[in-house]
């Protein structure tokens, strides 16, 4: 049998049983379950080993830098509450801002400094506004920290610029989709799954037998960690019982796999909507749209459509639901004024003399 060779991992053996460590001179030695090899074991080889290298970074760091404040703030339990995926977010904001400025004093920076520095990415303007939060956030824990007496990005607006919201598929588009990719294919069971539970893709293509639980499908979101239970649509359940699902997710690859990332489910699915002869400009997050039109068209409440899409607030449904309001809206107001004629032909003037 193979042996596992692994830095820094110790073994001990106690009343027969061995025990393994993560173990660096040095630092304090940390306890890794299961066997090398085993999931939990490498999982937590390779937090220890993450853990290792931020220390060790920050023995190499100049005190009181912003590559300081940052190794401190992401130790801290306001950055350990955040989602894992605001963490990763976060953390890859954060490397490129610390190439340039890791190195100079966290306690000088200024507003225009920071101004500067996001007015640098107006190419990019979201990308600044998403950093200009992030360097928020880890100022102010400068500021209750004593590293500073104030925070310098408190102040400071976003970056103005227009967004383009992802378009929302119309109904024509879906069922242009629907003829060409028939029940039984992939393609159809991912529009189904978009449509009739409203989620992000990083949560669609997490979604599997195992999530199933008595007639719904549970969810964890992977950017807001909100739990929801979305009930089995007809539509939906017709569509995955055209599949055996014998892997861990509903949507597996061409090699039996679940999808890597939603990335790669992205390009994917993009590619089945142009073979379909989709517009090329939708994509997987306007079937989300869609299905919140959807449900605004049947008359649902944003505080019921909420239900199912797990919007944070319900200013952030009505923003996805406004075209469908404004045509409900429209006609019922046509519907209030009623018909302005009184249904029998008008006489003329009466003729004189007759």
């Amino acid at each position: 049998m193979a042996r596992i060779h692994l830095k820094y991992v110790q073994t001990t053996l106690k009343d027969r049983e061995v025990y393994y460590y993560f173990r660096r001179r040095g630092y304090p030695r940390i306890r890794l379950p299961g066997h090398p090899g085993s999931k939990e074991f490498m999982a937590a080889y390779q937090q220890a080993l993450a853990i290792e290298r931020e220390q060790v970074g920050a023995s190499r760091t100049i005190p009181r830098s912003m590559k300081a404040l940052a190794i401190a703030w992401r130790a801290s339990s306001q950055f350990k509450g955040l989602t894992p995926a605001s963490q990763k977010t976060y953390n890859r904001l954060m490397e490129n801002f610390l190439d340039r400025h890791g190195h100079k004093a966290a306690a000088t920076a200024e507003p225009r400094h920071i101004l500067g520095i996001l007015e640098s990415m107006s190419d990019t303007p979201a990308q600044a506004n998403a950093l200009r939060n992030v360097l928020r956030q880890m100022f102010q824990y400068a500021f209750e920290h004593g590293w500073r007496q104030d925070n310098p990005v408190k102040d400071i607006k976003k970056l103005k610029y227009r967004k383009t919201p992802f378009p929302t598929w119309s109904e024509e588009d879906i069922r242009i989709f629907e003829t060409f990719w028939p029940i039984g294919s992939r393609a159809r069971l991912a529009l189904a799954l978009f449509l009739y539970t409203g989620q992000r893709r990083s949560d669609v293509i997490r979604m599997g037998p195992a999530r199933l639980k008595h007639g719904s499908i549970e969810v964890v979101q992977i950017k807001t960690g909100k739990y929801l239970l979305i009930p089995m649509h007809p539509d939906l359940a017709e569509v995955l019982s055209a599949h055996d699902h014998p892997g861990a997710a509903f949507l597996m690859t061409q090699a039996g796999q679940p999808f890597a990332s939603g990335n790669a489910f992205y390009n994917w699915f993009k590619d089945c909507a142009i073979k379909a002869g989709v517009q090329a400009k939708l994509g997987p997050h306007g079937l989300r749209k869609a299905a919140a039109r959807r449900l605004a068209e049947a008359g649902c409440t944003p505080s019921e459509i909420q239900a199912i899409t797990g919007h944070n607030t319900l200013s952030e449904v009505e923003r996805y639901t406004r075209e469908a309001n404004q045509k409900l809206l429209a006609e019922s107001a046509w519907k209030k004024l009623g018909s302005m004629s009184s249904g029998t032909p008008q006489k003329g003037p009466k003729k004189e003399g007759v």
